[in-house]
């Protein structure tokens, strides 16, 4: 390898893209092509820089298997990031036991912790934390040792156990420092700037405030009942009875939730869960019929009873009742959450992210487009949405993860 190749590589490891550039801008061989496309993906320029990295792997064929699986890397690296998230994985873990067998063991656990990035991603955590039980940080350089940190810390956050994600990211930080790369440390701070901003709302006996996500474990593990519209459950510290495909059954939990320990009127039922504007008889034996079901449901948890004017809690267990809302709600905020991670994403990928069909999230996006909340650039299947994140509030309650106890 020659020393221009050297330089440059050093340059990207050390966050120094355009220092990169100067050194391969005008070169045509693989090795020039690889860092280029590298230095590219850090500008930020992907469609640039995955047409560098597949011009690269083709250039070094199969005679040179470690670089064509370090291009790979790189490219699954692009899709991360950029939020292509229906990448083969079946490539990468190829190009990883590529690099595995050549001794590559940085460049093989950088694969890894791109899966493992995924995998948390789309709510996997299980798998998630499988994988990175098999790698040990202190065999690896700063910048790697902060990116298993960050991902500790990330799946910490999303089981709620915030003491074991705030000493994740302290690691994390130093790491970064220790690495010297301002984007790496850009980085942690970010995830910092989560557990120290509202995660959601408590509402009781009529009243509402904030929560950090320390606050909402604490809730979670208290006496308390919980109706949960972050994850449309209803929950003690035992036990959690998921609602969240029988949005009517939840709409009506959470209105007798709000109202405990008082009563919530028939009307205003009917009006939470079916949107009734005009109440006849039929009405009325629907609703019934719902109150039923739900209180099959949620028979271990509270009873509901019946009052002159409509209905009301009665816990078994907990001594108090009450609702876990969103900082700030409404429509297409699962959406929302995904967007303001600050990433560019593909309709196909909040799709795979949310479990949900594409043809939906597509109808969710242009509403939020045309409300002025998302926009798009791009055409075609290049085509990317973006939100800027909501000032003061963190959506990590948002992303599609089990709380603990599910």
């Amino acid at each position: 390898m020659d020393s221009l190749i050297t330089a440059a590589a050093r340059a990207l490891a050390t966050g120094d893209p355009l220092g990169a550039l100067k050194r391969v801008a005008l070169r045509e061989d693989a090795p020039a092509l690889a860092l280029r496309g590298i230095a590219m993906a850090q500008l930020g320029d992907f469609v640039r820089a995955k047409e560098l990295l597949r011009r690269a792997a083709r250039a070094f064929g199969t005679k040179v298997p470690v670089a064509r699986a370090r291009c790979i890397v790189a490219e699954a690296e692009i899709a991360l990031v950029s939020r292509d998230l229906d990448w083969a994985a079946k490539t990468l873990n190829g190009a990883c036991a590529t690099l595995e067998l050549h001794g590559d063991r940085l460049n093989a656990a950088h694969a890894r912790y791109l899966e493992i990035r995924r995998l948390v991603l789309v709510g996997r955590l299980d798998d998630a934390e499988h994988l990175l039980a098999n790698l040990d940080p202190l065999l690896f350089p700063p910048a790697s040792r902060t990116a298993h940190e960050l991902v500790v810390a990330g799946i910490a956050m999303r089981r709620l156990q915030t003491k074991a994600a705030r000493s994740a990211l302290e690691r994390a930080k130093r790491a970064a420092g220790d690495a010297r790369i301002p984007a790496l440390m850009a980085e942690v701070e970010s995830a910092f700037r989560v557990l120290n901003t509202p995660a959601a709302r408590l509402i009781a006996r009529g009243k509402e405030r904030l929560l950090l996500l320390e606050d909402v474990e604490v809730l979670l593990t208290s006496k308390a009942l919980v109706v949960d519209a972050c994850r449309h459950s209803v929950r003690d510290a035992n036990k959690i009875i998921s609602l969240a495909t029988r949005p009517v059954l939840f709409a009506l939990a959470r209105a007798l939730g709000e109202a405990w320990p008082g009563d919530v009127p028939r009307d205003q039922l009917l009006a939470r869960a079916f949107g009734a504007r005009f109440v006849d008889e039929s009405h009325r034996a629907r609703l019934r019929v719902e109150i039923g079901r739900l209180r099959r449901m949620l028979r271990t948890l509270t009873g509901i009873n019946a009052t002159k004017q409509g209905f009301v809690l009665v816990p078994r267990r907990a001594r108090e009742v009450v609702v876990l809302a969103r900082p700030t709600e409404e429509e297409h905020g699962d959406v929302l959450a995904f967007l303001a991670d600050g990433e560019a994403w593909s309709s196909s990928a909040l799709a795979l992210a949310l479990g949900a069909s594409q043809r939906t999230v597509q109808r969710a996006l242009d509403s939020l487009a045309a409300a002025g909340k998302a926009q798009s650039f791009g055409k075609a299947r290049a085509r990317r949405w973006i939100t800027p994140p909501v000032p003061g509030f963190t959506t990590i309650l948002l992303l599609p993860a089990p709380l603990s106890g599910d």
